[in-house]
Parts: structure tokens; C-alpha cells; sequence
């Protein structure tokens, strides 16, 4: 299990070997951070809290997920230790409650790294050409930092060295390619296509051959000495929205030791509340005035995220410039949105959908509303989505559509367990005459001769999310625009 959130970095500290000595550094450093904490004015905390929790908000969702899938062992979710790959052949259901908006097309595998003593070395078998896979590398921002796939590296066998900031070591022979994080922990979603229901068997066959493993055991050589395992503090429900917050960002920011380029200023900011490297968060030395302002800090965060966020639900583009490299989102950031820092891209891509694929990876049309504006509703209304004979996605690898209730932004039980409709079942699909494909989307059955082409809905607010496998230039550009939901009743 974890730490308690207070005293965290006080423990880690206190148990290295020149423990006495750092105890008494870190008590006179923290006793300074105190004071000058203290001395913040309710007004400055709010500026602060406003923007770190922005800035904050996908590092730290990211923590819930590190915690609960590798240190967390009594989670439901808890998938395995670190630097091991973990992997089910079956799908996201509604039994799986850690994140939002997931896809049921891919049988996922997932791993989260810890770089720290080594580089690590991942070896892919050989895929047939005509299966998706991939594996999407996440740094500790959310950083989309580099893909291994049939988009990226092909299908062919491979081994893929990847390796932290710290390690400046050759090439090895038989190596592929080095892949280079700017974090020294970091996670994988690795995605497998299921192409149907008798396909678990071939998907749970090829899931088997994912290797990962140190690169001195790659060379077969001896292991570099273990760093000190941090002492994770453990995840308490709902502290994403409230002051907890910010002691699980102060852990991630001594995770990463360092501003990333053009985050000092705001590094600086935290530090003045003890967030960052060297300090230690404690919500205990505020006053409740202080702990009042961060709290409405947080509630302005969130309100610009909302605010932004809705300006993104009108653009079916907009999972396209969202998600991507540090640089990438740099540059979407200022050309996109004139924004100089990509915090808010980060944070509304994480509160939409934590591990969104980059745009050339996949594209995700979201739609909340239908033709008319008005938000999508099973309790009232039934639905239909039409690709017009000749206009279906364009793709490289294959499309879905999938739905998601608009509460807890998972799915739905329903009679059918089905989740989604996607081209793997365009064999299934009813046809009209014209040759155009209609999905119907409700609570109801359409009727038992359209079955086949329904998507159940709940008995409320919900979601749809299109995702495009390998979207090609039309998707990319506008050229090809999704189809708009329309209201049959």
C-alpha cells in the first residue's frame, strides 16, 4: 500500500543512508518553506492554486492510475509491479471504472516503467499486416512521447530500447531503435485489435509474446544496483477536486526533479506554497483562511478547464489537437488556441479522456449533442447516425463508435453487452436501399431486423466517441467531416 499524503517526502528522506543529516537539512529547509508560506496572501494562493491545478490536473490523474495499477495491490484494477507487462484478452465494460471514456475495439495490454536504474527493452513478435496494434508511450505529464505500431515501426518483429532521461549509454546490438522518455517513470496502453468475437484466442496468443525486460538481462549482464522505491502516498478518493490535490502534485513534480522548458515561472509559483522538489506540502501549516483560498483556486481551475472544454465540443477536430509530443502541443497550443503553455490542452484532454491516441495514431469525433444542439438523452429521444453509399470513415486501420453514459463516463450495462458498433461488423450491418449504413442509437430496440445496427442508450444523459485507427488525410484536414446524430422521435 502507500504513505499518507502528510510527511512524505520526510520518510523517503529520513531512510536514505545519510539519514540523520538529511532529516535535519529538510527540517530546516521545510521550517523556511513554513514561514514563507505562512506569509502568502489569500489572493496569491488563489493565483497559484488556479493555475497549478491546470497544470497539475493530467499529472495527477496520471498518479491515480500509477497507484492504483502497480502499487495498489488490493485494487480491483491493480495489474502488476513495475516493469511487467500486464495484459487481458477481453474488453473495457462497464465493470471497469479507472478510466474514462475507454475503447472496447482493442484488448489492451499495460505497463507502467521505472527508468530509473536502467533502460528497459521491449521485444514485439512479428504481426500480421492486417491487425492494428499498438503501443502508445506516455511520460508522466501525458506526454504522448513516442508510438511502437503498425503506423509507426510496421509489423515486423522488433526490440525497442526504452530508456530515461539519465541513461547515456551505446546502442546495443540488436536493437531496433532507442526510444527516449523525458521522465524517468512512465506507462504504455498498448492496444491489440480484436477482429471478432472468435478472435480472443489469436489476440490472447499474440498479447503472450510482448516482452519487457532490463536491458542488462537483454544482454545477459549483471544488474545495476535499485534505486530507493518511492513511497507512493496512497490515492484517496476525490482528491482530484479538493486541497489534497495539491500534496499528490508536490509528489509528482519531486518525481520529476525538474521543470520541463518554459515551466520555471510557474515552478517558482508552487514552490512559494511548498509544492515542488525539496519541500514538503503540508495542508496541517495553513490557516483555514489559506486552505479556503486554495480551495477556491481549484474551483476557478476548473472552471476555465469547463469553460475551454466546451469550446472544444463544437470542433469534431479537436482529439486531434489535443493529444500528442511536448512539442506538438506546444505548437497546437499557440496556433490553435493562442495560449503560450499547453497546460489547459493537457488538462481537458485528460478530464475528457485520460491516454487520448495522438492524431496520427487515431482521431476521436466527439459528439454530445445532436443536429439540432440539444444534448444527447435516452430517457426522451431515439437516435440515428448515417454514413451516406461511399462515405464511411476513412481509415487506415478500422473505425467505432462507441457510448458512454454522461455521468460516470463509462460504459453501460444493456441486454446485448454491447458497447459499440464498429467496421469490423460492417459484414453484420443492415444496408439501405441506397446502400448508405444507419446506426440507431436508444434505449429501445429499433426492431429486431435493425438490432444489428443498434447501439443501446440509458435512461438519461450520454456521449458518443467515433474513433478513426489510422485516420487518413481527409479525416486529418476537414475534408471528410463525421456525420451529425439526428433525433428520430
Amino acid at each position: 500500500m502507500g504513505a499518507s499524503l502528510t510527511g512524505v517526502k520526510e520518510m523517503k528522506r529520513a531512510s536514505t543512508p545519510a539519514g540523520l543529516l538529511a532529516a535535519i537539512g529538510f527540517s530546516l529547509t521545510w521550517s523556511l518553506a513554513v514561514a514563507q508560506t505562512a506569509s502568502l496572501q489569500p489572493a496569491e494562493i488563489v493565483d497559484i492554486a488556479r493555475d497549478g491545478y491546470v497544470y497539475g490536473f493530467p499529472m495527477v490523474m496520471n498518479y491515480k492510475t500509477l497507484y492504483q495499477y502497480t502499487v495498489d495491490t488490493g485494487n480491483p484494477d491493480y495489474k502488476g509491479p513495475f516493469n511487467r507487462v500486464a495484459c487481458e484478452a477481453r474488453v473495457f465494460t462497464p465493470a471497469d471504472k479507472t478510466v474514462v471514456t475507454p475503447n472496447s475495439d482493442t484488448p489492451y495490454c499495460m505497463f507502467w516503467m521505472d527508468l530509473r536504474a536502467e533502460p528497459l527493452v521491449l521485444s514485439v513478435p512479428a504481426i500480421d499486416a492486417a491487425r492494428y496494434y499498438s503501443f502508445q508511450l506516455i511520460d508522466l505529464y501525458t506526454h504522448n512521447f513516442a508510438y511502437i505500431g503498425k503506423l509507426t515501426t510496421g509489423s515486423d518483429r522488433g526490440h525497442y530500447l526504452l530508456a530515461g532521461p539519465d541513461w547515456d549509454g551505446d546502442t546495443p546490438a540488436g536493437i531496433t531503435a532507442v526510444i527516449r522518455s523525458e521522465t524517468r517513470f512512465a506507462f504504455s496502453v498498448t492496444r491489440t485489435q480484436l477482429l471478432g468475437p472468435d478472435d480472443l484466442e489469436q489476440v490472447k496468443t499474440i498479447q503472450a509474446q510482448y516482452q519487457l525486460q532490463p536491458l542488462s538481462a537483454f544482454l545477459g549482464q549483471a544488474a545495476p544496483a535499485a534505486p530507493a522505491r518511492p513511497d507512493f502516498p496512497a490515492w484517496e478518493e476525490g482528491a482530484q477536486v479538493d486541497e489534497r490535490f495539491f500534496a499528490y502534485l508536490d509528489f509528482m513534480l519531486d518525481l520529476l526533479q525538474h521543470p520541463g522548458p518554459g515551466e520555471e515561472a510557474l515552478w517558482a509559483k508552487l514552490a512559494r506554497l511548498g509544492i515542488g522538489p525539496g519541500s514538503d506540502f503540508r495542508l496541517d501549516t495553513l490557516s483555514p483562511e489559506q486552505v479556503q483560498a486554495l480551495q477556491a483556486g481549484i474551483q476557478a481551475g476548473l472552471t476555465d478547464m469547463k469553460a475551454f472544454i466546451a469550446g472544444l465540443l463544437s470542433d469534431p477536430l479537436a482529439s486531434g489537437k489535443i493529444f500528442g509530443t511536448r512539442a506538438f502541443l506546444a505548437d497546437s497550443a499557440a496556433q490553435n488556441y493562442g495560449l503560450e503553455r499547453p497546460d489547459m490542452l493537457r488538462a481537458a484532454a485528460a478530464q475528457m479522456g485520460l491516454y487520448g491516441n495522438s492524431a496520427t495514431e487515431a482521431i476521436y469525433p466527439l459528439y454530445r449533442t445532436d443536429a439540432s444542439g440539444k444534448p444527447l438523452d435516452g430517457s426522451s429521444q431515439r437516435y440515428t447516425l448515417t454514413f451516406p453509399q461511399g462515405s464511411l470513415p476513412p481509415v487506415k486501420a478500422f473505425w467505432s463508435l462507441s457510448l458512454y453514459d454522461g455521468k460516470t463516463q463509462l460504459f453501460i450495462d444493456n441486454p446485448l453487452d454491447r458497447y459499440l458498433l464498429s467496421s469490423v461488423m460492417l459484414d453484420q450491418f443492415k444496408r439501405e436501399e441506397d446502400g448508405s449504413l444507419v446506426l440507431h442509437i436508444g434505449k429501445d430496440s429499433p426492431g429486431k431486423n435493425l438490432e444489428s445496427n443498434w447501439l443501446p442508450a440509458p435512461d438519461g444523459p450520454f456521449y458518443l466517441v467515433m474513433r478513426l485507427y489510422g485516420p487518413r488525410t481527409p479525416a486529418l484536414t476537414g475534408q471528410w467531416t463525421p456525420p451529425t446524430v439526428q433525433q428520430t422521435d
